[in-house]
């Protein structure tokens, strides 16, 4: 399965992004293999919407998980709607969150973990 994980940065060893719809990367790996992708987020400048967008890119990217530090309530309807299976609280480098994913040792989030337009802060 494809899983998602918000990153700083283009590589495994980048530290996760504790943001969703404005995180600077989405690492899109198998955590069986370690093989990724890493795409750059275009939605993070956006006014308003960017957690829509970008849970509507991983829906077409055909992910089934998703690892963040945190997700808004737009951003985690969106994901939910489209089936895929979100993980908060997230943090340390994109290896290390594919690896407890992996493990399973990551909980499912059964809903939002911040309130609406978090990430327009920084974060």
């Amino acid at each position: 399965m494809k899983v998602c994980v918000t990153s700083r940065g283009d590589s495994l060893d980048s530290e996760v992004d504790p943001r969703f719809g404005r995180c600077g990367f989405f690492i899109l790996a198998d955590p069986d293999t370690m093989e990724f992708s890493a795409f750059p987020n275009e939605m993070a400048a956006m006014s308003g919407g960017a957690g829509i967008q970008a849970g509507q890119f991983m829906a077409q990217k055909g992910v089934g998980a998703v690892i963040t530090g945190n997700c808004g309530p737009n951003a985690f309807r969106t994901l939910e709607a489209a089936g895929i299976e979100v993980f908060t609280g997230a943090s340390g480098t994109v290896k290390d969150a594919l690896e407890a994913y992996k493990n399973g040792e990551l909980d499912s989030s059964q809903g939002p973990s911040v309130g609406s337009h978090f990430g327009m802060g920084g974060g």
